[in-house]
C-alpha cells in the first residue's frame, strides 16, 4: 500500500507546537515509509480563514524542513462535497433538521437533568413532508446531519491505542452542514481523505470519537477507512495546548533562536519511550519512528527543555549547515572555535565582534596592570603560531609565578573583554598578533609597538 498522510490546519491563526507536532508525526511516518506528505487547508471558516495565515503555515512548514508533496484547499472543493452529499442524501444517510440552537440547548439541559446522555433524539427523522413544508414556510432553513447506523458497534484497530470502538447509539448524529450551506469539519474531511488517497490519519486522541463517526462516513461513501493513529496530547504548565488559548507559537520559538531540527527532534519523541536526542538532521528520527513506542499518558512540552536541546544541537552543526547565517568573513576555523560556547547560531555574531574588535575591557587594577604589561612584552617576543596561547601562558607562569585563575583570567579579560567564553587556545590565533598586542597593551596602559 502506498502511504499517504496529511496535515490539515485551519488558516485561522499561526501554527503552535500542538499542531506542529501533528505535522511532524505525519511527515516522519510518510518519509519513513517512502510515502507522500500532503497539506490540506481546512479553510471552510469563511470569516476567520485568511490567505496571510495560509502563507504563514506554508512558510513554517518550509522552515521546519517539511515542505509538503502537494496541497489542496477545501474552499476549492465545494462541488465535490456537494456531489458526495447528494449521494448520501439519496441513500438516506443525511437528513434535514429544523431545530434552532436554543431549542437544542433546552433539550440537552432536560436530558442532563434526567441524567441521560445529551445526544440528539433524532426528532427530525419523524417529520413528514408536510411538516417540513410547514417549517420551511415559517422561514426555517434546515441544517443537515449524518445518520449513524445503530445496528452494530463501530470498531477499528488504532496504531497507538490498539483495539478501539464507539457505540453509535451513544453519539449524536453529527451536524455536517449548517443552515447557511457552509460545511462543518466531519464530512468534507472524509471526502478529501478519499479523494487524496490518504492511507493513514495521524492526530491527537481528542479526535477518537470523530474517527469512530468518520469510519461510518467512509463506508457510506463506499471507501475503506484509512488506518488511524491517535497520540496522547501534549501539555504545558497551563494544560492542554490549544491555539485559542495562546499556546507557544512558532513566532515565539523562532525568536528564541531555536533551530528547526531542535523543535522537530523534541516533538518527534514527546510521549514516546525513546529519549530526546540532539541530532543534526532527521535521519535518526526516521530510523526510530514507530507507533509502538508511543504511550497513552500526556507528555509535557517544556520551553527550557527545547532551549537546552537546541544548545546541544548547535554544538553539533557543521560549518556548511550554518555558513550562510554567519557574519561575513567568518571561517570554518572560527566557527569550530566558538561553537561549543553558543546557545544559538545568532550568538556567533557576538563572538565575531570579540575577534574583530574593538573590545572594552574593565580596568584591571594596578597589580594586574603590571602583569599585563609583562604579558605584552613577552607576547611581542614570541613566535606567533597555533600554540601561541600555551606558549604565552608557559612563559608568563615562569616569569611571574602565577598560575590558575590569576594567570589566565586577566589575559582573557584584556583580550576579549569577557570573563568566560571559548577556549583561548583556539580564540587567540583568530584574534591575531596585532590585535592581541594592542589589547594587552591597552589594558596595561602601555604602548603596543
Amino acid at each position: 500500500m502506498s502511504v499517504v498522510t496529511r496535515f490539515a490546519p485551519s488558516p485561522t491563526g499561526r501554527l503552535h507546537v500542538g499542531n506542529v507536532r501533528t505535522a511532524v508525526l505525519n511527515w516522519l511516518f510518510a518519509r519513513k515509509q517512502g510515502g507522500r506528505f500532503l497539506l490540506r487547508m481546512d479553510d471552510t471558516d469563511r470569516e476567520r480563514s485568511t490567505e496571510a495565515f495560509a502563507e504563514a503555515i506554508r512558510a513554517d512548514l518550509d522552515w521546519l524542513g517539511m515542505t509538503p508533496d502537494g496541497e489542496v484547499r477545501q474552499s476549492d472543493r465545494t462541488d465535490l462535497y456537494q456531489r458526495m452529499f447528494d449521494r448520501l442524501r439519496e441513500a438516506g444517510r443525511v437528513y434535514p433538521c429544523y431545530e434552532t440552537p436554543q431549542e437544542l440547548d433546552v433539550r440537552r439541559k432536560v436530558q442532563l437533568s434526567r441524567r441521560l446522555p445529551p445526544i440528539y433524539d433524532r426528532a427530525a427523522l419523524a417529520l413528514t413532508d408536510a411538516d417540513r413544508a410547514r417549517l420551511e414556510g415559517e422561514g426555517r432553513v434546515p441544517h443537515w446531519r449524518f445518520r449513524l447506523d445503530h445496528e452494530s458497534m463501530i470498531e477499528w484497530h488504532d496504531l497507538v491505542r490498539g483495539p478501539s470502538h464507539l457505540d453509535p447509539r451513544l453519539t449524536s448524529d453529527p451536524v455536517i452542514r449548517r443552515a447557511d450551506g457552509s460545511w462543518l469539519y466531519m464530512l468534507p474531511s472524509v471526502i478529501d481523505d478519499i479523494d487524496m488517497g490518504v492511507s493513514h490519519i495521524i492526530r491527537g486522541e481528542d479526535h477518537v470519537t470523530n474517527s469512530g463517526v468518520q469510519v461510518q462516513m467512509f463506508e457510506a461513501l463506499g471507501a475503506a477507512p484509512p488506518a488511524f493513529a491517535h497520540v496522547a496530547l501534549i501539555t504545558t504548565a497551563e494544560g492542554k495546548l490549544s491555539k485559542r488559548a495562546g499556546s507557544e507559537g512558532l513566532d515565539e520559538i523562532r525568536a528564541l533562536g531555536v533551530e528547526p531540527i531542535a523543535l522537530v527532534a523534541l516533538l518527534a519523541r514527546l510521549g514516546t519511550s525513546d529519549p530526546v536526542e540532539a541530532v543534526a538532521d532527521a535521519a535518526p528520527l526516521l530510523d526510530r519512528f514507530d507507533f509502538a513506542h508511543f504511550g497513552r499518558a500526556p507528555a509535557r512540552f517544556d520551553d527550557e527543555e527545547l532551549v537546552a536541546l537546541n544548545r546541544r544541537i548547535v554544538h553539533l552543526l557543521p560549518y556548511g549547515a550554518v555558513a550562510d547565517r554567519l557574519p561575513a568573513g567568518m571561517t570554518e576555523a572560527t566557527w569550530q572555535a566558538i561553537r561549543p560556547n553558543l546557545d544559538t547560531v545568532a550568538e556567533a555574531g557576538d563572538w565575531w565582534a570579540v575577534i574583530e574588535g574593538p573590545v572594552q575591557p574593565a580596568d584591571p587594577g594596578a597589580e594586574d596592570r603590571d602583569y599585563l604589561a609583562r604579558a605584552t612584552d613577552i607576547a611581542r617576543q614570541l613566535a606567533w603560531s597555533e600554540s601561541i596561547w600555551r606558549d604565552l601562558a608557559d612563559a608568563l607562569k615562569a616569569a611571574t609565578g602565577r598560575k590558575g585563575k590569576a594567570l589566565f583570567l586577566p589575559l582573557r579579560l584584556a583580550l576579549t573583554g569577557r570573563d568566560h567564553g571559548p577556549e583561548m587556545a583556539a580564540l587567540l590565533p583568530l584574534i591575531g598578533r596585532d590585535r592581541a598586542l594592542a589589547r594587552l597593551a591597552a589594558a596595561a596602559g602601555a604602548d603596543s609597538a
